[in-house]
């Protein structure tokens, strides 16, 4: 259930982290510690990452290690989501999900990403210019 005030990329990945767990509940079980874990945790960690960042405030130019700080989860988050579309990739090939499971995958974390490098840029561009 979305929060009055969450932030749109915290709805996306949690969709994104829902749609994965769904999926991989159906999983060849020879594949539940390895291929179907990376996919789960990855999409956690992600969220993690994200709401780590949301956690920073920054009002302005004066507050440089919460900017350091959030820009650094920002990465992290952006890592896990590029290691996620590899993963699924290798999902796929190992028939632990579907080719169509795959691309809305794909869809989801193409989303994901775009809505994350706006929100580095909007702050990068609001706190320098």
């Amino acid at each position: 259930m979305k929060q009055e005030n969450e932030l749109s990329i915290l709805v996306k990945s949690r969709k994104l982290t829902e749609y994965i767990f769904t999926i991989t509940e159906k999983s060849p079980k020879k594949f539940r510690f390895t291929i179907t874990a990376k996919l789960q945790n990855g999409a956690l960690n992600a969220m993690e990452q994200l709401i780590r960042a949301n956690e920073y405030y920054i009002k302005d130019k004066s507050q440089t290690e919460s900017y350091q700080k959030r820009l650094n989860c920002q990465r992290e988050a952006m890592i896990e989501l590029k290691l996620l579309g590899y993963m699924s990739m290798i999902a796929r090939e190992q028939e632990c999900i579907l080719p169509k499971q795959q691309e809305q995958i794909a869809v989801q974390l193409s989303e994901c990403r775009k809505m994350l490098w706006a929100w580095m840029l909007s702050d990068k561009k609001r706190l320098w210019g």
